[in-house]
């Protein structure tokens, strides 16, 4: 293991920072490619297990495999250098995207109709992420069962962290037989779910359409690092699972943003060389401006650079038993079902015409059948081309 100095270490992982194109699987390559295959910093049975404990636990695995590097190279300090090189320049980049986007609007028409069909696409994005992650989390009916009903519990409003917990519990009771006890929790807890919803009035129930606009007041910085703090700890299986809890604080409880604001700061995180979470930083920036974006990009990725550089070893440890392995599992079922549930409302917010509603099945299709690295970025780019192309015809 080359223990590189500090400025050359941040230098290289800032390097794959501006590089970083492609989502997940082309940041995870090129890493590979340099420090395993090239330079040897480790044997590749032992990136592999790095990789599959990454993708367990919250968090962008590429960000997470950089603080890994760094810390294996120069320590804690290393890794907390390589981890900022490397979403440094994606950072910087959504920040100015969120000024410009606040500064200057969307108000000219032709603006207003790319953003109209980059939305419709990245609503196909969404729906396509639900089916593959959830071809990766679904290995059995019982686990589709949790996703569904987790989808029945975000649309009726139920707190995301009751959902998730049974999610979990109920899978480790389905594991081992126990479905007697299974269906107790269940009914319990939709009897305690009921209870609550009689007292409260679901809050996903509120219209969401593309032109409603914000209502709430501006959170604060410190509510807004909280935000981002729960979001990343409940990152399990890439970025997009991400969406139900930022939308949920930005748009649904925090009325900061508007749902297609929200589908905005998507299109501009998909098109950035970063890991997509980054969309936070937008989300952020509209609530509180430039401390808000950074409060909420520090609390995103906090949970990232402490699992990395505080409980490594513990938790590759842990994650070995295999209850917790099981109970891991339900959770990303039930955050699959999530993000099925909150695709509903942003679909009423993109999807609301002819020329959206096509964009939306051709984005979809081609998604479906495209096994380019590059495909969600052309497909971002095709949207807003042909945008551009129906407003010129005078159709949008």
């Amino acid at each position: 293991m080359p223990a590189e100095s500090l400025p050359r270490l941040f230098w290289r992982f800032l390097r794959f920072g501006l590089l970083a194109w492609g989502g997940p699987i082309a940041q995870i390559a090129m890493i590979r490619q340099e420090l395993v295959e090239e330079e040897k910093w480790v044997s590749p049975a032992r990136f592999h297990r790095a990789l599959a404990l990454y993708q367990i636990l919250p968090g962008p695995e590429a960000h997470e495999l950089c603080v890994y590097f760094g810390m294996l190279s120069r320590g804690r300090v290393g890794g907390l250098l390589a981890g900022l090189g490397f979403m440094l320049p994606g950072l910087l980049l959504m920040l100015l995207c969120s000024w410009l986007y606040v500064r200057l609007g969307i108000g000219s028409p032709w603006v207003r109709a790319a953003f109209a069909t980059v939305q419709a696409a990245v609503a196909a994005l969404i729906v396509r992420a639900v089916h593959r992650i959830g071809s990766h989390a679904f290995s059995s009916r019982p686990l589709l069962a949790v996703a569904l009903l987790a989808a029945l519990a975000q649309l009726l409003g139920v707190p995301f962290l009751v959902t998730l917990v049974w999610a979990g519990l109920v899978t480790v009771l389905l594991h081992a037989g126990s479905r007697a006890a299974a269906a107790v929790l269940t009914v319990a807890c939709t009897a305690a779910v009921g209870l609550f919803l009689s007292f409260h009035a679901p809050e996903s129930a509120a219209p969401l359409t593309a032109a409603s606009a914000p209502t709430g007041a501006p959170p604060s910085t410190l509510e807004m690092f909280g935000s981002g703090l729960r979001t990343g700890l409940l990152t399990f299986g890439g970025a997009y699972t991400a969406i139900p809890f930022l939308q949920q604080d930005a748009v649904i409880r925090g009325g900061w943003m508007t749902n297609a604001q929200f589908l905005d700061g998507l299109a501009i995180g998909g098109v950035l060389p970063a890991p997509l979470i980054i969309f936070g930083t937008f989300v952020g920036y509209f609530g509180d401006g430039l401390p808000g974006a950074l409060a909420m990009t520090a609390g995103i990725f906090a949970p990232a650079f402490g699992m990395t550089l505080l409980a490594h070893d513990p938790l590759e440890r842990l994650l070995l038993h295999p209850r917790a392995r099981i109970f891991l599992e339900g959770v990303t079922a039930g955050v699959v079902g999530l993000i099925g549930g909150t695709a509903l409302p942003l679909l009423r917010a993109a999807v609301h015409d002819v020329p959206t509603a096509a964009v939306f099945a051709a984005a979809l299709a081609v998604l479906f059948r495209a096994k380019a690295r590059l495909a969600p970025m052309a497909v971002i780019a095709s949207a807003a081309a042909v945008g551009l192309g129906v407003h010129a015809l005078g159709w949008m």
